[in-house]
């Protein structure tokens, strides 16, 4: 399939030639962005009205064509993947851009699961009367156009168009250029099944071009048109957006988790949790990067810890306290505590009690996920009271950090700012609010 081919009625400028290329800087590369700025403005309009029986008509019309478009997608698919093989792109990059009929099916199913979900818009968040007799109600409502820059996993470009279309907002999605034929075969399959229902096709566009003049267009803000950006990609692309983006941000840049495992601890809970939060899926944004033992349960808690993980294949980097539990412990040197593996490897070290717990994480964590194992229910109170992170758990995993476990069906990502939506970022958290006021004929004295 020709990269072009999935723009339908919107097409590419002359100048992008058949791989969506153009030179860095070319005039016309802004003014394609601010085109799509001002389509996705007028489409977010109309999605923004839209009721929850036309939005899910329209999310099953697009699961639908991206099953009834499988050989084209796939065969897109294959020429991204060619490309990144010839690249000599690692086993697990490839993995991650594969892929198959198995894999569309999934991606189908969840975008029809994110149908089933209830209608964020239009929540009555808070109703109350004031004593003039006015009336005042706080409702949900579409945040407007999203903008939405991924890098490798195609299947995300039919993720963030669904949440964002379900919480009645437009989307502008920018692929890595990796991943650019295989997300451009999905974004046409989602555009005609939107224009299938009678919503407008450009409610959710892919950028048109891998020239990475765009990524920064969509960080200025594409003249006021994209009111949210959320990065979904490594660390760098993530920093590069928070610090040049003129338009509010969803994203964490490090995932730097902790599990503290208190004096109060059970051990065999502790050594499970631990366990889970290493190891499960080490390269998950909420995988457990540092182990905090209290030095009151050094004793009894300690070397199995240190033992579990090191014999369940995960190298350990631990201070003298953590060497000397098991030969095998290798030191660790300042960076540790501030390093996001994403690989079978923790720091570890002993604190002298929850204020040292505290004050480590507070020093190294990045506000993503952190938890603490204890019986002592007073601890753990203070522990989730005053440790200030988007997701703060006692006595579980810190895998747990996903929107589905959440109960949200999806999510576009984890927040750790401290504004607007933190934590999971779901179709809840994809709508901002207003105030309705209904008097009988008041005016201010």
């Amino acid at each position: 399939m020709d990269d072009t081919q999935a723009l339908g009625a919107q097409s590419l400028p002359q100048h992008l030639n058949a791989s969506g290329a153009a030179s860095v800087g070319d005039p016309d590369v802004p003014a394609l962005m601010a085109d799509l700025g001002r389509r996705a403005r007028v489409a977010a309009r109309r999605v923004a009205l839209a009721s929850a029986e036309d939005k899910n008509a329209a999310l099953h019309a697009m699961a639908a064509c991206i099953r009834t478009q499988a050989d084209a997608i796939l065969a897109a698919n294959a020429e991204d993947l060619a490309d990144a093989r010839a690249k000599g792109q690692s086993g697990a990059f490839v993995d991650r851009l594969i892929l198959n009929p198995e894999r569309l099916e999934a991606i189908s199913d969840a975008v029809e699961s994110i149908a089933a979900l209830p209608d964020p818009v239009g929540r009555v968040l808070a109703r109350f009367e004031r004593p003039n007799g006015l009336q005042i109600e706080r409702v949900a409502t579409p945040l407007g156009v999203i903008g939405v820059i991924f890098e490798s996993r195609p299947n995300v470009t039919a993720d963030a168009g669904a949440l964002c279309l379900k919480a009645g907002n437009a989307a502008i999605l920018r692929a890595g250029s990796e991943s650019f034929r295989s997300s451009l075969a999905i974004a046409q399959a989602m555009g005609d099944g939107l224009e299938q229902v009678g919503l407008p096709a450009d409610a959710i566009r892919l950028v048109p071009t891998r020239d990475r003049a765009a990524v920064g267009a969509m960080l200025s803000g594409l003249d006021g048109n994209l009111d949210v950006i959320v990065p979904r990609g490594g660390k760098s692309l993530v920093a590069r957006v928070q610090e040049e983006a003129r338009v509010p941000v969803f994203a964490h840049l490090e995932g730097l988790n902790h599990v503290y495992v208190h004096a109060g601890a059970d051990l065999e809970m502790a050594k499970a949790i631990v366990l889970n939060a290493k190891m499960r899926r080490t390269g998950v944004c909420g995988s457990a990067e540092t182990l905090l033992v209290d030095r009151a349960c050094v004793e009894t808690h300690l070397e199995p810890l240190v033992s579990m993980l090191l014999d369940a294949g995960c190298a350990v980097r631990g201070d003298e306290a953590m060497q000397a539990a098991d030969s095998r412990v290798t030191p660790a040197m300042e960076e540790d505590w501030r390093t996001e593996y994403l690989d079978a490897i923790i720091s570890a070290r002993i604190v002298d009690g929850l204020d040292a717990a505290l004050a480590h994480i507070e020093t190294y964590g990045s506000h993503h996920t952190d938890s603490i194992v204890t019986s002592d229910e007073a601890v753990a109170e203070r522990f989730l009271a005053e440790v200030d992170s988007a997701i703060v758990l006692h006595n579980a995993s810190t895998q747990f950090a996903d929107g589905g476990e959440f109960g949200f069906g999806a999510e576009i990502g984890i927040a750790t700012g401290r504004m607007h939506a933190r934590g999971p970022v779901g179709v809840e958290q994809l709508t901002s609010f207003k105030y309705r006021i209904r008097g009988s004929g008041q005016t201010r004295p």
